[in-house]
């Protein structure tokens, strides 16, 4: 079995566009409030309380641009949250729909094709982990099934680098 973790999107992402960065597309993100319903902010992966104000804008989750780099409308607050740090626990956001896209991402930040499924949501932590044993497989993201809005990412935990051995001269 493959030990897994749960990886909101990078503070630093977040930060940008707190301080008025622009997103995905080179646009400012809308500010709108929420209606408390299917809100999920990306970075503390909680739920925006109905009449807290968000930020809608266009993410990409990738290091840079390329045919499988997927860029979609996301939900942040627009205040500055804590990042989600419970990484070894699935996220308890996912409640605005059944089932959600898991899709395998090789080193090379590309889809590994055939990996892409539509998965319930107590599946998806054993569905990643099959991925994850898959020496091609680098991460998983885990998507909208009805729009492909990017929810969070799945990645392997690293084993801990062996300490070093040997005698001093």
């Amino acid at each position: 079995m493959t030990a897994i973790r749960f990886a909101a999107m990078p503070t630093a992402d977040a930060r940008v566009l707190w301080n008025g960065g622009r997103d995905a597309y080179d646009n400012l993100p809308e500010t709108v409030v929420s209606d408390g319903d299917g809100n999920p902010c990306r970075h503390c992966l909680q739920n925006i309380e109905e009449g807290d104000e968000l930020l809608v804008f266009a993410y990409r989750p990738f290091p840079a641009l390329q045919p499988y780099a997927e860029t979609g409308p996301i939900f942040l607050h627009k205040q500055p949250c804590r990042r989600y740090a419970a990484e070894e626990i699935q996220p308890p956001m996912l409640t605005m729909s059944p089932d959600f896209i898991v899709r395998g991402y090789g080193a090379n930040d590309r889809i590994v094709y055939g990996t892409g499924a539509v998965t319930g949501i107590a599946d998806i932590p054993a569905y990643a982990e099959t991925l994850l044993a898959r020496p091609e497989i680098a991460y998983v993201h885990v998507r909208s099934a009805r729009n492909n809005c990017f929810q969070y990412r799945i990645d392997k935990v690293k084993a801990p680098a062996p300490a070093e051995t040997g005698a001093l001269a």
